[in-house]
């Protein structure tokens, strides 16, 4: 049984990591609408703007790892604190590839900036290092939350970004990087000095007079061995697929049938606000309900998004409620599956398996956009909509053979083979 100093300690470390969380977002929103115009002006073509996102997915997919390991051996505070100095580097890169107007290290700052997305996605689950089983859903829902704020308040920089940026010399579109060197830099001093004690190092340290427990493993050791791991992982990099396949192509597809920018861009925020709005919501039902009807209840609503897509590609109102349900399942999904993955294994392992699934999750999202194109070309929104249910028919498929029982319990530990 938990004490109240236990409690009070968890409340405090979830203040911080919502304080954390919110910087990074605002550094993050900042900027990453802008490499994509920087992009195509470095470059001289409109061809390399999808740049911008693939290197920033690139630089979260290959620094998810690296940072987990990073926790496992030092705890959450290094490792998130660190991971926000690569970022806000990454945006002082950005600021000087514009001024000497080189595009190759454009992306490499694009690419150091995607290592905030890695920090971003850890601290959801440094809120459940110390978490009862009871409230893992909610306290890592409330983290995902506070990133709406940095997502609605970072786009919004922009102009204030280039008086700022023109009142102290910086290049033409690059006065929000400004921003996010700052934000990033107040991001890291929060975590290193108020995540203290560390989560991470403390739920390890209370279970490490137990001879039964063995060493760290690394993530693909806890997936060979542990098949509700892998169930989990693989839940969220899916959905997570579903989710920007559809999504990144909408933009396309509603300006190929006349749609106005404030149009497009009234959707795309609907649907970010369907992402992230009723995260808390759907922590609540993965601790009250369960995690597995709530995975069940996300999937449920990604097949009335894509079949809505499907049906209906030609109206722009059917394409808008299609994409807040795609930013609702998203959210059931990815709250319910990650707070599976951090019951998945012993604190001590569990860093590595997180790592393992940010990374699939970073890199599904990658070849789903990627793929997507080729099948919007090929066979239109629609076309898009419906052959995106094979994703979800497989996270249905694979939850019809999980034990139950166990998905609302504290899991056995992951060395022991479940069946």
């Amino acid at each position: 049984m938990k004490t109240e100093g236990h409690m009070r300690l968890q409340r405090r470390i979830i203040a911080v990591l919502i304080g954390g969380q919110i910087l990074g977002g605002i550094g993050m929103g900042a900027t990453l609408s802008l490499g994509s115009l920087l992009a195509a002006q470095l470059s001289g073509s409109n061809a390399w703007s999808g740049m911008a996102a693939t290197m920033s997915t690139l630089g979260a997919a290959i620094s998810a790892v690296p940072l987990a390991r990073l926790a496992q051996a030092h705890g959450r505070r290094i490792s998130l604190s660190t991971g926000a100095i690569i970022a806000g580097a990454g945006a002082v890169t950005a600021i000087s590839a514009a001024a000497l107007n080189l595009f190759p290290l454009l992306l490499l700052g694009l690419m150091l900036l995607g290592v905030g997305s890695a920090v971003n996605l850890q601290a959801r689950f440094a809120a459940t290092d110390l978490a009862v089983a009871g409230s893992r859903g909610r306290d890592l829902s409330l983290v995902v939350w506070s990133t709406t704020v940095g997502a609605v308040l970072g786009p919004n920089l922009f102009g204030p970004g280039e008086v700022v940026g023109a009142a102290i010399g910086l290049p033409p579109m690059t006065g929000a990087f400004a921003f996010s060197v700052t934000a990033q830099i107040a991001a890291a001093v929060v975590y290193a000095s108020f995540l203290r004690p560390d989560p991470l190092l403390t739920a390890i340290a209370s279970r490490a007079q137990d001879p039964s427990i063995p060493g760290p493993q690394g993530g693909l050791a806890v997936l060979r061995k542990n098949p509700q791991a892998r169930y989990a992982v693989a839940t969220v990099a899916l959905s997570h697929a579903t989710m920007v396949a559809l999504m990144s192509m909408t933009p396309v597809h509603l300006r190929e049938h006349g749609a106005s920018l404030t149009i497009v861009g009234l959707t795309i925020s609907l649907h970010i606000a369907g992402m992230y709005a009723l995260s808390p919501v759907f922590g609540w039902m993965a601790d009250k309900v369960g995690k597995l009807p709530t995975i069940v209840v996300g999937q449920v609503m990604l097949v009335a998004s894509l079949v809505l897509a499907g049906v209906a590609a030609d109206s722009r109102e059917a394409v808008t409620i299609s994409l807040i349900l795609l930013g609702l399942g998203w959210s059931a999904s990815v709250v319910a599956g990650s707070a599976l993955v951090a019951e998945s294994a012993d604190p001590q392992d569990r860093p590595a398996l997180q790592g393992v699934s940010d990374l699939s999750m970073n890199a599904a999202g990658a070849v789903g956009g990627a793929l997507a194109g080729v099948v919007l070309a090929a066979a239109g929104y629609s076309g898009l909509g419906f052959a995106s249910l094979l994703l979800v028919a497989i996270v249905l498929i694979w939850t019809t053979r999980q034990p139950r029982h166990t998905l609302q319990e504290i899991q056995a530990p992951q060395h022991i083979e479940q069946p």
